[in-house]
């Protein structure tokens, strides 16, 4: 079994005296209740693990109920600490109201609860935790599983996890495309927009938004202006409308909009996106013809290579605080730019059958002084490479 590396940062805040609720926040299908089991399992704490999953919506009651079942069975068994887990928390109304009675009623009393939240939805948890438990929390960000972990549980090639990405639910199925399909629209896609997004957020036109998923999904690593987008949709809507969208997807981590780089920050937040998804998986689900027919057309296949490394970059971004844009200046282009604290930036080209000419990279480097430029792909330095080296090491360079 994989253990990823969130599970080392649990056990640490564990150990720690008690001070923010600790939130596990990421994607479906990405393994935080089985990073829940395995910290259970070398965990020296008492500890409780409880699952809302089946509880009605409506109940309000259970999470004090637990909790307070908690309070007194550390009484009578004299302990001095307790961690509390709750799983799919989101999914009780008015959670996090009720989270911060009874967490602010610990701390008042000096009763060592240490609280741990997860769910299937990462918009749910993160409106709560906005709203009511502002400087309570802290958030041990899960994003979806890179290639050396895919090629380590499943044995994932290169060329595999570049079509397929990092869904471990789906691996068993990359054999059978017809099944893999079928997995992803059944098990991830349907349950993440149907689940996760409309019913989180107040979207007025969810067919419009569905199209917007879709359209953006097919179209990872191309700059399209929402305009255009427009003249594609069944639905009537308009470009703010469209934005507000690719925020609520972005922020769910199915897919991304980049923004292109620029000193001002002015230009940057009204420059045209960039479609990025979280996921090389949902691109081959909307646009793929099949994994081996996409790899006998390099151009083609140059855009699967160019999103698995866009992917890896935005998965990365939060927990590794960086910002993530692309730049174009008329044909003059850099697939990614990554801007670091204090400005620091790293330039970063494909090379790959989707675009040879690398021209745009010395032009960006003679504006903007990069501290590093990277072709990927090619004798130099090849793609495997790039996805097998953390992320961190790049950016300590």
């Amino acid at each position: 079994m994989i253990v990823r590396s969130q599970l080392s940062t649990i056990i640490e805040r564990m150990q720690e005296p008690r001070k923010c609720i600790q939130v596990l926040a990421g994607p479906r299908q990405v393994g935080k209740t089985t990073l829940i089991k395995q910290f259970l399992a070398q965990c020296t704490i008492p500890a409780t693990s409880l699952n809302a999953d089946e509880v009605a919506t409506n109940n309000r009651a259970w999470i004090s109920e637990k909790w307070q079942s908690v309070r007194i069975r550390m009484q009578l068994e004299g302990q001095q600490e307790h961690i509390l887990i709750i799983d799919e928390v989101q999914k009780i109304d008015n959670w996090s109201e009720i989270v911060k009675k009874e967490w602010d009623y610990d701390t008042f009393h000096d009763i060592n609860i240490k609280l741990i939240l997860l769910g299937s939805s990462r918009l749910l948890l993160k409106d709560g935790l906005t709203e009511s438990l502002m400087g309570r929390f802290e958030l041990i960000r899960v994003p979806h599983w890179s290639y050396t972990e895919m090629h380590e549980a499943f044995n994932f090639s290169i060329e595999q996890y570049i079509y397929f990405g990092g869904y471990p639910g789906a691996a068993p199925y990359v054999n059978n495309e017809k099944r893999w399909r079928q997995y992803m629209r059944d098990s991830i896609i349907e349950p993440a927009i149907n689940r996760d997004v409309l019913m989180t957020k107040r979207v007025l036109k969810p067919a419009l938004m569905r199209q917007l998923f879709e359209i953006g999904c097919a179209y990872s690593g191309e700059i399209i202006a929402f305009n255009k987008i427009i003249g594609q949709l069944n639905e009537a809507g308009n470009t703010s409308t469209l934005a507000n969208y690719l925020k609520t997807l972005d922020e769910a981590s199915l897919l991304g909009g980049l923004q292109r780089y620029a000193v001002d920050f002015a230009r940057r937040y009204q420059s045209i996106p960039k479609y990025q998804v979280y996921n090389t998986a949902l691109l081959s689900y909307f646009q793929g013809r099949g994994f081996k027919t996409e790899q006998l057309d390099p151009s083609r296949w140059g855009r699967w290579v160019e999103s698995a490394i866009g992917a890896h970059l935005i998965n990365h971004a939060q927990e590794q605080d960086y910002d993530l844009y692309y730049w174009r200046d008329h044909n003059d282009e850099v697939d990614f730019i990554i801007r670091q604290t204090g400005n620091r930036l790293m330039a970063l080209e494909v090379k790959s059958g989707h675009r040879q000419d690398n021209s745009g990279l010395h032009i960006f480097a003679d504006k903007f002084h990069p501290e590093h430029s990277l072709v990927v792909g090619g004798d130099a330095f090849p793609t495997e490479l790039f996805f097998s080296t953390p992320i961190e090491r790049f950016l300590s360079l």
